[in-house]
């Protein structure tokens, strides 16, 4: 059998890629491959068109300069008389490297500050206004107003949950039972602040953008002219964990030499496990980076925060109510994310915490950008189907969605299994679902964790009603969900239901593996789960 042959040709000017091109090299000789490396200007090129498979390994030198080992080779490339299909034989790859000391990375945009201020603010336009013509959108999001913001858990809880509702009048806006919310949320007004001053940036200053290369769009929903406190406050994503390529391009615009050796470390292959220590372990955000580089920070032009920070993501909540019991208005229920690290500030999570910071009771009214999309709970159209539904802790938020809307279409046979840690701290809706339940319309079945001495969970429940459960599903076509913290619950449960088919059904364990896949395949098992 003839051993497949390769070719590695390097450009390089300090070593790095012919060190890159080399390691290349003994991964394919390892790998049982014939190799070849070679710098590019002592190949002789006429060769390539009998090169089956080559790797070109090239570096920048200078202000992006070809390497002095390459120069004939690329003189030879860019000939016009070359024919267009003279290597059209040959399998190819090219790993570029940059150089970390080149000054000029180009950025994508170009911050043209004005220096007056515009007759018509365009900040308040980039958002849907309070009558869209179309449904909302990411790029156009309806600013809902906040109605209420209600915390749910009891004072002794150790989280903070809340219930929030907004207006959604005049917004088409529609939705059902399943389907979740989008939330644009914004750096808080501190950290907006502490941003511009590290950074050394007039937050009142109106800028356009420039785009460097032709054809390259504007950043989506970012209005334009806009002002920097716009851009850092509901833009750049600051309270982000920034990632390497972060700093990499930091030790890039760094002027300061102990901070641009310490970025480059940080950067570098050999630095992953301090970065981690340093950055992703504890959890620090972009913002606290640019303090413990003052000197880097003070010094970045301007052109380049949308090439170094991201842009705030949107948040997706279940919807937790139906327009057919609350018309106009839609509800979700949030746990408010706050976490310790090693780091002496606590962790906050950006949008639960603006979320809950936001008083509808102040002085003006308090709006949220939100538009609403399908969600992956569908729940069954026809009025005789059972569901099951498995909710834990604020898993429960789309179940009271699909209970509100079967009720208003007069459809029994709702079967709630509810989880959390104490019946007077954390019991979502408890006195609305004890109404429902007094009324027929609703079977609850509750599992409060830390009330006794032995934990009890969903799956502890879904046992003991093994019979329900299986005469539900078997006999009578039900829809199962799950919806809760993805680390155990989709597991505990599943081996829960197992055990149900095995003891109830008489199955197999390889006919109720079966029995289970076909409830999934056919959407009668559906979950909505997260980390």
């Amino acid at each position: 059998m003839q051993v497949p042959q390769l070719l590695v040709l390097f450009g390089s000017q300090t070593g790095t890629a012919q060190d890159e091109a080399e390691r290349l090299g003994r991964e394919a000789r390892r790998r049982r491959l014939g190799c070849r490396v070679q710098a590019l200007d002592s190949y002789s090129v006429a060769n390539l068109i009998r090169e089956p498979l080559v790797i070109f390994v090239c570096a920048t030198t200078g202000q992006g300069d070809p390497p002095d080992n390459m120069k004939n080779f690329w003189r030879f490339i860019f000939r016009k008389s070359l024919p267009s299909s003279s290597l059209c034989q040959m399998d190819f790859a090219v790993l570029g490297l940059g150089d970390s000391s080149y000054a000029n990375l180009p950025s994508k945009f170009i911050f043209q500050f004005l220096q007056e201020v515009p007759s018509i603010g365009a900040e308040e336009l980039n958002i849907a206004s309070s009558a869209p013509q179309t449904p909302p959108s990411e790029l156009q999001p309806f600013l809902a107003p906040v109605i209420t913001n209600q915390r749910v858990t009891g004072p002794q809880h150790f989280q903070d949950v809340r219930l929030i509702e907004f207006d959604i009048t005049d917004s088409n806006i529609s939705f059902a039972a399943g389907d979740v919310v989008f939330i644009l949320p914004s750096n808080s007004e501190a950290h907006t602040q502490q941003f511009c001053q590290v950074l050394c940036l007039d937050p009142n200053q109106f800028f356009t953008l420039k785009p460097r290369e032709p054809g390259v769009p504007d950043p989506p929903g970012l209005p334009q002219p806009c002002t920097v406190w716009n851009l850092v406050s509901q833009y750049l994503d600051i309270a982000s964990v920034p990632r390497r390529s972060f700093f990499e391009l930091l030790a890039c615009l760094s002027q300061h030499a102990l901070e641009r050796e310490k970025l480059l470390e940080l950067s570098s292959a050999r630095g992953q496990e301090e970065l981690w220590e340093y950055c992703s372990r504890p959890r620090r955000t972009i913002l606290e980076v640019l303090c413990d580089f003052p000197h880097t920070a003070g010094a970045i032009p301007p052109d380049y925060l949308l090439d170094l920070i991201p842009r705030i993501r949107p948040r997706a909540f279940s919807i937790a109510s139906s327009l057919l019991a609350h018309p106009r208005r839609l509800q979700i229920l949030v746990a408010v994310v706050k976490y310790q690290t090693r780091l002496k500030e606590p962790r906050h999570g950006l949008c639960s915490s603006w979320l809950a910071s936001l008083n509808p009771g102040q002085a003006g009214p308090v709006r949220v950008p939100l538009w609403v999309r399908p969600g992956s709970l569908v729940f069954p159209k026809t009025p005789d189907t059972p569901i099951i539904m498995v909710g834990a802790g604020t898993g429960v938020a789309p179940f009271r969605a699909a209970i509100q809307e079967r009720v208003a279409h007069g459809q029994t046979g709702n079967f709630l299994f509810f989880g959390c840690r104490q019946r007077d701290q954390d019991f979502y809706w408890q006195t609305e679902w004890q109404k429902l339940e007094q009324k027929g319309w609703l079977t609850l079945v509750t599992a409060f964790s830390r009330e006794q001495e032995q934990k009890v969970y969903v799956q502890h429940r879904l046992r003991e009603l093994g019979p329900l459960v299986w005469e539900l599903l078997d006999g009578q076509g039900a829809y199962f969900y799950l919806a809760g913290n993805a680390k155990y619950l989709p597991t505990d449960v599943s081996e829960a239901l197992m055990s149900i088919f095995q003891e109830e059904g008489r199955l197999s364990t390889a006919d109720a593996s079966a029995y289970l896949a076909r409830l999934q395949q056919t959407l009668r098992f559906q979950t909505e789960t997260w980390a």
